[in-house]
């Protein structure tokens, strides 16, 4: 079904960049990079996944059963995304806040052409009917031939970011979030805020590219589904299938990073030692193995690291790591249906904070809180979680970036509204510079 190459690349860097300017001619993208930071689960260090063979896109009505016969049938490779939403098919809930961004609710493509790269090495798979244009692309990428250089011109723009939610309007929100949990309605809820420009047109592979090059995180996507963007620097592995293994990373409690070595290891030192952060992580990881163990061989769900710390350039965060094993007859899709959304972008109780959520914010979360990635063709998948992205409806020319922060009985509404700052730092010097 593929014809599949394999070659060294005396330059992997280059090699990447000039494979996404060429990526830009196709209408459907998925770009996945690990920025090759180390950790213990990743398989591939980057892979891209362009130009639609077959495809699915649907809202959620029936999404993950759609998905589940998609799956089935194509039996290869796909790419693409789930939004937050997904979740009214999960359970019965409702998406009624305001969506200027207007992505589908799921979407994934075969693709025709393929890459994956690993240390010095490029493994290229192309369906066998396009396999005549594999030299001809390789003469391309490789000579920085780009197809349509107006894509890829510079859009020179003032941003003027906008809020979605007032400071004042946050910390009465967080606050009525607080009577919920005093109430004993929920232990912890994922508050979320949008920042956006209207009237914007933005150069998407430009500011992916600056967004990357400041964050360097092991799940940055650059994903292009039409008219519309997702450039994400994000640190986050929401859920990966490897064999009859099963591993999920959430991420609770973040800490702000200084130019001053000794002052950033006093700032690591305190995160990995607050115990509000550590019970917010905690609190995640109890919902995760409860989500696994449903489709987990009885027992087998084990924690491997708890609230480990680990740094990013932009910030420090608090890392959990949870594994479980499945029989080898539990279809991929099930796993992901039955632990989606996932844990540290909801809250526990699980339903009751989703319901909170949707009361309390001003904006539908679409494909930010969701997640971007692929299956394989033995049913293996990796998945990350949508968060540190700007999203970018062309056409309406919109742009927008949502943060957010877990609230539990311990949160200070003040020190919440600066976590958020913080986390928006990398999207905002991006798109304000």
């Amino acid at each position: 079904m593929r014809t599949t190459q394999i070659h060294s690349l005396d330059n992997p860097n280059q090699f990447k960049n000039q494979l996404l300017i060429w990526s830009q001619q196709f209408d459907d993208v998925v770009w996945l990079d690990s920025n090759d930071y180390e950790q213990k689960h990743s398989k591939y260090d980057a892979v891209l996944a362009v130009d639609a063979f077959t495809s699915i896109q649907t809202n959620f009505n029936g999404s993950f059963d759609m998905l589940k016969e998609y799956q089935t049938n194509v039996q290869d490779w796909i790419f693409g995304y789930l939004t937050y939403d997904l979740k009214n098919d999960v359970e019965d809930l409702k998406s009624s806040n305001f969506d200027s961004l207007q992505f589908p609710d799921l979407y994934f493509f075969q693709p025709k052409k393929l890459f994956l790269f690993k240390d010095d090495q490029v493994e290229i798979k192309y369906l066998n009917c396009v396999d005549d244009e594999l030299e001809n692309d390789l003469s391309d990428i490789q000579s920085g031939k780009v197809c349509h250089p107006e894509r890829s011109r510079r859009v020179s723009n003032d941003i003027k970011i906008k809020l979605r939610i007032h400071k004042d309007e946050y910390f009465e929100k967080v606050n009525k979030m607080l009577a919920h949990i005093h109430r004993g309605d929920i232990y912890e809820a994922n508050f979320c805020q949008e920042f956006y420009a209207e009237n914007t047109k933005i150069n998407p592979i430009e500011t992916y590219l600056k967004l990357n090059r400041i964050s360097k995180p092991p799940f940055a996507t650059f994903l292009k589904f039409g008219d519309k963007y997702l450039l994400s620097a994000s640190p986050e592995r929401y859920l990966k299938k490897e064999g009859k293994t099963v591993i999920s990373q959430p991420i609770k409690g973040t800490a702000k990073r200084s130019d001053n070595s000794l002052e950033d290891e006093v700032l690591k030192m305190a995160l990995s030692q607050d115990t509000k952060e550590r019970s917010e992580n905690i609190m995640i990881v109890d919902l995760v193995r409860n989500d696994l163990s449903k489709t987990a061989v009885k027992g087998s769900v084990k924690v491997e690291e708890l609230t480990k710390v680990y740094t990013f350039d932009q910030v420090h965060q608090m890392i959990s790591t949870v594994v479980s094993t499945i029989e080898e007859s539990t279809h991929p899709v099930d796993i992901i249906k039955s632990t989606f959304p996932m844990g540290s972008m909801t809250g526990a109780p699980k339903i009751s904070a989703m319901r909170i959520i949707e009361d309390l914010e001003e904006t539908k979360r679409g494909l930010y809180s969701g997640s971007v990635g692929y299956f394989s063709p033995t049913g293996d998948f990796d998945f990350n979680v949508v968060i540190r992205s700007i999203l970018y409806n062309e056409t309406k020319e919109y742009v927008s970036y949502s943060v957010g922060g877990a609230i539990t009985a311990k949160s200070d509404p003040l020190k919440e509204y600066e976590e958020c700052l913080v986390k928006a730092k990398a999207m905002r010097t991006v798109l304000e510079s």
